[in-house]
């Protein structure tokens, strides 16, 4: 009965986990900007679900016309709900990556391949790279979600 009871109290601890939004001062846009609809990212026990991040610059919200410069920018983007968790690109486990042109690609692993550097003892994260006919941002060629875990 007390193995039931105490199997019971656990589960219902792991059913109600704590979430915590992750909101970085640097994505909240220019002042008088409308706030977004989504969070930067979501802690629930030690594992960060990161929006889907697109490379505009949050202040102008402008994608710039250099594809990597938008790279670069999407995993910026990134990197500031990772630190705001208090994590870095080292702990991020799977990425999903959407570009408009699957032509991007190469251009695209470049500029990923120097962020998620493969250091000895820390490999690449898991990461799927899908082809999608548009994304919210109408000029946005990109957009990437990552999962993190200390």
């Amino acid at each position: 009965m007390f193995r039931t009871l105490f199997l019971f109290a656990a589960l219902s601890l792991a059913l109600h986990a704590e979430k915590k939004a992750i909101n970085p001062d640097e994505l909240k846009g220019a002042p008088g900007a409308p706030a977004p609809m989504f969070s930067g990212g979501i802690l629930v026990d030690g594992t960060l679900y990161v929006a889907g991040q697109i490379g505009a610059d949050p202040k102008t919200n402008t994608v710039p016309d250099s594809f990597e410069d938008e790279v670069r920018l999407c995993l910026k983007r990134i990197e500031y709900v990772l630190r705001d968790a208090n994590m870095a690109v080292g702990d991020v486990v799977a990425v999903q990556v959407y570009l408009t042109d699957m032509d991007l690609f190469a251009r695209m692993n470049a500029v990923y391949g120097k962020v998620f550097a493969t250091e000895l003892g820390n490999p690449r994260p898991a990461r799927t790279t899908v082809g999608v006919t548009k994304l919210a941002a109408p000029k946005a060629r990109i957009e990437i979600t990552v999962t993190a875990r200390k």
